[in-house]
């Protein structure tokens, strides 16, 4: 089944405690190179059937009305996400509708 995944930030311009407190973590167990965290949310809505344009605009207003907090948070992106088993489903119907391309049959043979 598809995955649909939404992700929300704070917004740019307010603190963020939970990622000043790791990064203060991370300087004190030795590991340097970071200028900064930020902590967010990712939420996984599984999809029971195909991702339709109806659908995507249905997650765009769930995603802005109920999984983020638009005074303090941002949706920073939505994307779509197939199971493993999608993928290799669609690989295998994508090859056999072209298997024939190419293919040049002998004389007096159909295909």
């Amino acid at each position: 089944m598809p995955t649909i995944v939404v992700d929300v930030m704070p917004k740019a311009e307010l603190l963020d405690p939970q990622g000043k407190a790791v990064a203060g973590a991370l300087a004190r167990t030795g590991h340097t190179g970071f200028t900064g965290v930020r902590i967010g949310k990712r939420f996984e809505l599984i999809v029971d059937g195909p991702v339709d344009d109806a659908l995507k605009a249905s997650v765009q207003q769930i995603a802005e009305e109920i999984l983020s907090n638009s005074v303090i948070e941002d949706v920073v992106g939505i994307h779509y996400e197939q199971s493993n088993a999608e993928l290799a489903e669609e690989a295998a119907r994508a090859a056999s509708e072209h298997a024939d391309e190419g293919y040049v049959a002998p004389a007096g043979e159909t295909h």
